[in-house]
């Protein structure tokens, strides 16, 4: 079996050098248009991976030591999934976005709606941070989004996006689907081969993230030609948002430590859009297209941006 073993080193490599492999990606498929073309048709099977990676990612043991301290993951939860669209859906509504930029407005919406990111596990282990809280977590705010994702969506885009009872249903079987996927494998390899391989798992979910990324700068070269202050505006945004959540987050939830409080931050600023533009279907405006793939780019490099503060918050604590 000598032919596996450099695929294996390779996946394990890519799982220890995780944020540069995925923050490498967006530049990727800026510099080659021709891979985000070929990608951009696999979205939805790239999101239904990453998910079912980050189901398997943690050990069920290490999980039910953070279940029988619930209050945290309750607490997190809460914040990331009922607090945090109310703040910012509000705001949204105060700077009259959704008539200014109804695209925007509504790609806007999807995001804060999204739970965590799926890789936010094999990323806060790349990152040194907990990653069975973040997993926990992760868990509680993915199982209440069919239910949360179709209330904000509903109240703040009415009759756009979809019936809430459909969109929710969408929603629970992408993840239901996936969680037994996970299950499944543990069944079937073993919770000793599934620990064993978890460099490899960390390098498949950054693979997957690469992917994804990758077809997500599909057109974005074209619209920063043809109007590169939108752009360039656009991202900012992308970033503000991302930055301003993760640094709320972690204020709030600082009594908890500070390497739990940016866990938990990075759950909150880094939302899974695509699995809600999977549950639609893929169908959005323009601008929106053009929002989603600029919001990968704080997604992609804050982490690597945020290692060195990321080690060091968790070598205290």
């Amino acid at each position: 079996m000598q032919w596996l073993r450099l695929p294996a080193a390779a996946l394990a490599l890519a799982g220890r050098h995780g944020t540069a492999v995925a923050a490498a990606s967006i530049f990727i498929g800026l510099a080659v248009p021709f891979l985000s073309r070929t990608f951009k048709p696999y979205l939805g099977e790239t999101i239904i991976v990453m998910l079912t990676l980050a189901f398997l990612r943690v050990n069920p043991k290490e999980l039910w030591a953070h279940w029988t301290r619930p209050g945290l993951i309750a607490a997190a939860s809460a914040w990331v999934m009922l607090v945090v669209p109310l703040i910012l859906g509000a705001a949204f509504i105060a700077f009259g976005l959704d008539h200014l930029a109804p695209g925007l407005y509504f790609m806007l919406v999807l995001q804060i709606s999204a739970p965590g990111l799926m890789s936010s596990p094999a990323l806060a282990a790349v990152l040194g941070l907990d990653v069975a809280l973040t997993l926990a977590t992760l868990i509680v705010s993915t199982a209440v989004t069919p239910l949360t994702a179709s209330l904000f969506t509903h109240v703040y885009l009415g009759t756009a996006l979809a019936s809430p009872v459909g969109f929710g249903l969408r929603l629970l079987a992408i993840i239901a689907g996936c969680a037994l996927a996970a299950t499944v494998i543990r069944r079937l390899c073993g919770d000793a081969f599934v620990e064993a391989q978890r460099e490899r798992i960390d390098g498949l979910s950054m693979l997957a993230m690469s992917m994804f990324a990758i077809a997500a700068m599909d057109g974005v070269v074209d619209h920063f030609r043809a109007d590169p202050l939108q752009v360039i505006a656009l991202t900012a945004l992308a970033f503000a948002l991302a930055l301003a959540m993760i640094a709320l987050t972690a204020a709030v939830f600082v009594r908890a430590g500070p390497a739990r409080a940016f866990a938990i931050g990075l759950i909150a600023g880094n939302r899974n859009i695509g699995l809600m533009l999977a549950a639609t279907g893929f169908v959005v405006p323009d601008l929106a297209w053009l929002y989603f793939a600029l919001a990968q780019f704080p997604i992609y490099l804050l982490p690597h941006l945020l290692r060195p503060l990321a080690r060091r918050v968790s070598a205290n604590r």
